[in-house]
């Protein structure tokens, strides 16, 4: 058992918002800078380009996290994480596909660039990722835990495309046990804020577009090994795990 230092909420070049620095190289020369030992690409609503990342990070001993950032029916942003590649990639076909049929407007939203192991563009994605699912909060939680994943409500103090600014509360018997504060935002305000949720493990993160904010934000966990089930055990406080930031 030991602490891993973790920055699960880093976007990639297929982020629209993302910048074009946000290349494989150079996301893992700033977390190696950074001292991080795990860490998740979390595209907006496509784990394209996860892969590719994946090998980057193992290269540099660096424990990847397939991860991605989705946009409900109201819009509300979702982080899921997957241990399992064919589980992840079956889930992502099902949440592209959820997608409302609308073009990415390169101009307007940005470009959303899938690469190569070797950095090369492979393709730009044409359908806009910065967009919703027409699954339901609800429904996103039940279909990342039926796949076996974990997912976590995203910037919940933000303003907006967070759960309290959209529905104002937590759902009930809900498949939560975590929740993502922005970096910046004092755990200790936020609960004296919202006391109900004090019964949540409450996780930072970067939420890097850029690769200067890469590892701003993040959380130690204590771990028997670095995997999304030992992560959600540490958000539980389950076999002595448990987590700091």
């Amino acid at each position: 058992m030991r602490w891993f230092k973790a920055d699960l909420h880093i976007h990639s070049v297929l982020s629209p918002c993302g910048s074009l620095q946000m290349s494989p190289k150079n996301v893992i020369k700033k977390a190696k800078e950074k001292r991080l030992d795990m860490i998740a690409i979390t595209d907006h609503n496509s784990m394209a380009n996860c892969r590719v990342y994946e090998k980057f990070a193992e290269r540099n001993d660096i424990k990847f996290i397939y991860g991605v950032e989705i946009q409900s029916a109201e819009e509300i942003h979702i982080l899921s994480f997957f241990d399992e590649w064919d589980k992840a990639q079956e889930f992502d076909n099902l949440l592209y596909e959820s997608l409302l049929p609308r073009k990415n407007e390169p101009e307007f939203f940005g470009d959303q660039v899938v690469i190569d192991e070797h950095e090369n563009i492979v393709r730009m994605e044409e359908k806009a990722l910065i967009n919703s699912s027409v699954w339901s909060f609800e429904e996103v939680l039940k279909k990342v835990h039926d796949f076996g994943g974990f997912a976590v409500p995203a910037h919940v103090d933000a303003t907006s495309f967070s759960v309290l600014a959209q529905l104002g509360f937590i759902p009930e018997n809900s498949f939560v046990s975590a929740l993502e504060i922005t970096k910046k935002c004092s755990a200790e305000k936020f609960l004296s804020q919202y006391p109900n949720l004090r019964k949540y493990a409450l996780i930072k993160n970067s939420d890097a577009h850029y690769p200067e904010e890469i590892g701003s934000g993040f959380t130690e966990y204590y771990l028997q090994e670095p995997t999304v089930e030992e992560i959600m055990f540490a958000c539980k406080n389950f076999k002595n795990r448990k987590i700091k930031n």
